[in-house]
């Protein structure tokens, strides 16, 4: 077991002295590299020290444990600082975040200066009879709680990031965070399944304490690979900032919007032929914010008129244009010796599999079928 944390710990900090490295960094590869190095210090510590702290030293391994604490907050601040930028990384609310892993320490730094109560603060009290003090089982309990809390709170935040993508994008190419969705649902059933064992242990004796604790910082280092592997690649997504932005199908959505109705149908009409006879499309990164600079539409009425209008979030709105356009590439003795993956790059699709997805979904069938059938009708 020990090798294997070791292992971890190299991971961690080889990948913190890679991301460390990019060129150019921002506020999230600066988080990542000191959640990393956290990390690394922390398995570690584990590692090397996991007899001396459970059996020579139990005061401390309770402050140790306490550092469990900020595993959560750091991977709602990576996650903040991807898609939330660093105005709201920073922000003075944020702090709460950080407040019950000052708040246990505090405690412990009061109660070991108690003998009546310091004696009774260990890991161990199953097997040594003591019973554990109030405050410190509930500081026990707001850990085991701390991993859930914050995988659905980020959860959350990566939710609503989804949406603003779908809303500012053309593309979802290293901007939709599906590895890290996968990777914090993973996170937390670990978590959950650990909290489970942890639980069944307390209360029915059964496991011992070192299946537990390996258990737990055994998943903490696949983590480590996991999270370092693709956070080293990711770059920061900024989405414009659309004013009363809620859900996609929310009434509420563009309340108290600036656009008139008596202007949509003319800006909708100005959005379609500008999109027919200049295929901004074709740009396989066009943004909504690239696409109102082009027409001169405002970013908010530009997608309120999108969603409104269309019935539409920019993503859809962009990449059915892009299918229609491989349909008519299809008929076109121009384009008769492009395959179908040629088609689809020279329309702005930027990768075979969002285009057979895409077009599937606007046809009902793969790109493949659609072109066999136009075929056979042609033969008949």
């Amino acid at each position: 077991m020990k090798t294997i944390l070791l292992i971890g710990v190299f991971q961690a900090f080889f990948l913190a002295f890679l991301v460390l490295r990019k060129r150019p960094k921002a506020l999230a590869d600066y988080i990542l590299a000191g959640w990393l190095i956290w990390l690394g210090l922390f398995i570690g510590g584990y590692a090397f020290y996991s007899e001396d702290l459970f059996l020579r030293v139990p005061h401390l391994i309770s402050s140790y444990i306490s550092l469990f604490l900020l595993q959560g907050p750091f991977l709602y601040f990576y996650t903040l600082s991807l898609v939330g930028g660093r105005r709201k990384v920073f922000s003075p609310v944020q702090i709460i975040h950080l407040l019950p892993f000052v708040l246990f320490n505090l405690y412990l730094a009061v109660a070991f200066r108690m003998p009546e109560v310091a004696g009774n603060i260990r890991l161990d009290y199953t097997s040594s009879g003591v019973r554990l003090p109030f405050l410190f089982s509930v500081f026990l309990f707001a850990v085991f709680l701390s991993g859930p809390a914050y995988v659905a709170l980020t959860l959350q935040m990566l939710h609503t990031h989804q949406v603003n993508v779908l809303n500012s994008f053309s593309y979802t190419e290293k901007v939709n965070l599906a590895w890290l969705r996968r990777l914090v649902y993973s996170f937390g059933l670990i978590w959950t399944i650990l909290i489970l064992v942890a639980v069944i242990h307390h209360l029915m004796f059964l496991f011992t304490r070192d299946f537990c604790t390996n258990g737990l910082f055994l998943s903490l280092s696949v983590f480590v690979i996991l999270i370092g592997y693709f956070g080293l690649e990711q770059s920061v997504i900024v989405t414009p900032s659309l004013k009363g932005e809620k859900e996609p199908d929310s009434p509420v959505k563009y309340a108290g919007s600036s656009l008139k109705k008596e202007v949509v149908p003319e800006l909708a009409e100005k959005l379609r032929d500008f999109m027919e006879k200049e295929k901004p499309f074709a740009d396989g990164t066009l943004s909504l914010q690239q696409l109102s600079g082009l027409t001169g539409i405002p970013v908010h009425q530009l997608s309120q008129i999108i969603n409104e209008h269309f019935g539409q979030n920019f993503f859809d709105f962009i990449n059915t244009y892009r299918v229609n356009e491989v349909i008519r590439k299809m008929d076109d003795p121009d384009f008769e010796n492009y395959s179908l993956l040629g088609l689809a790059f020279d329309s702005g699709f930027n990768s075979k599999t969002a285009f057979n997805r895409f077009f599937k979904k606007i046809t009902g069938v793969t790109p493949s079928e659609y072109k066999k059938g136009e075929r056979e009708k042609s033969i008949l």
